[in-house]
């Protein structure tokens, strides 16, 4: 069976304890993942039974399993002259695929296959069951949105293997055991060891975790996404759809108002979706890279930023930054720092904030 893996570096909750994140917890159907207020998923690993379906729903590709990719998944199956998935074929949970990949699969092979012979007598059907079908009616809306003739089925196919393995017996084991397989039989016995420990396993941030948290990253499931859009033909219109049926990208409102140009958005963005220049004059949004994590909106205190009630599908063939929003760069006059703000402020936030702190000591209230 699968062992599933956690990169703590990619977790959007390892970015700001302020994150609310929790998709992986709510998508696993044995409880084997729980979040509560721990800063990272703790994994019970004797829970785990390898749906995948974390790998998929998590915005950052912070989980994986041992045993499947998603990316080698799809470059296998566009080969593939059939076109059926299959938990009894060629994926652990048809679940563990991204409504990207479903798209991206269904605008190259024009036709896929849904093997949904299983589920109702499935035990992780509770979950598994409702996200596969969530897929399935948001990435046939995107398809019918982009004008594209690609259909995604539902069947109940109950695919069966009848390829017949060789059974081995202990002698056909001990004979297998040489120096080119001994790394892979610890690796097996050290993974049975770490799936019976029945406890919540705790996740922190290492120094190599670390090091990934300022990186942006674009993820690979975006690269197959929009790798396989350039591959046909753009719709005669682009449509604006609704931005609660998309789950995997946005477009952003900012009110600026609000601002305080506290530069938290985009520093703390894992993609780069937000940015800026080397002056911190202005905030970017470039809809190709978002990948509605929602860290953003988590971190800013004002609320400032807030999502767009549409999405145009014109960012799925012809992605642009989008400003949203402009500073002034100046001169603290107290200590001399440069600093950005949308407002007339003379001193910096460090500045303001000691003397609204000595005012509050003094007894000053004007």
């Amino acid at each position: 069976m699968s062992l599933i893996q956690l990169n703590a570096g990619r977790c959007i909750r390892s970015l700001s304890k302020e994150s609310t994140c929790n998709k992986c917890e709510i998508i696993c159907p044995t409880s084997a993942i729980i979040v509560a207020n721990n800063p990272l998923p703790s994994i019970n690993f004797s829970s785990c039974v390898g749906c995948g379906g974390c790998i998929a729903i998590c915005p950052n590709e912070a989980f994986s399993l041992d045993d499947f990719n998603p990316t080698n998944f799809f470059f296998d199956f566009v080969e593939d002259a059939q076109n059926l998935i299959s938990c009894r074929k060629n994926v652990p949970c048809i679940a563990a695929l991204s409504v990207e990949h479903l798209i991206s699969l269904a605008v190259l092979k024009k036709e896929i296959v849904f093997d949904m012979g299983y589920c109702d007598a499935c035990e992780i059907k509770s979950t598994c069951q409702a996200q596969i079908l969530k897929n399935h009616e948001e990435a046939s809306y995107l398809l019918e949105a982009m004008e594209n003739e690609a259909i995604i089925k539902l069947e109940n196919v109950c695919y069966e293997d009848l390829s017949q393995a060789k059974e081995s017996n202990r002698r056909d084991f001990l004979r297998s055991i040489n120096l080119t397989t001994i790394v892979k039989t610890k690796h097996s016995f050290e993974k049975e060891v770490k799936k019976a420990t029945d406890e919540l396993v705790e996740h922190t941030l290492q120094k190599a975790d670390i090091a990934l948290l300022k990186q942006k990253r674009i993820l690979d499931r975006r690269k197959l996404f929009f790798t396989a859009l350039k591959r046909v033909k753009k719709p005669s219109q682009f449509h604006i759809v609704d931005a609660k049926e998309v789950t995997f990208t946005s477009q952003k409102l900012m009110n600026e108002a609000s601002c305080t140009a506290c530069q938290m958005c985009y520093r703390l963005c894992p993609t780069g979706a937000l940015s800026s220049d080397m002056k911190n004059s202005k905030i970017d949004f470039d809809p190709f890279l978002c990948i509605k994590c929602n860290i953003c909106h988590d971190v800013c205190e004002p609320s400032a930023i807030t999502l767009s009630t549409s999405y145009n599908i014109k960012e799925f063939f012809e992605p642009k930054v989008q400003n949203l929003i402009k500073f002034n760069v100046r001169r603290c006059d107290e200590c001399g720092v440069i600093f950005s703000t949308n407002f007339g402020e003379k001193l910096c936030y460090r500045c303001k904030a000691e003397e609204e702190e000595a005012r509050e000591l003094w007894g000053i209230t004007e």
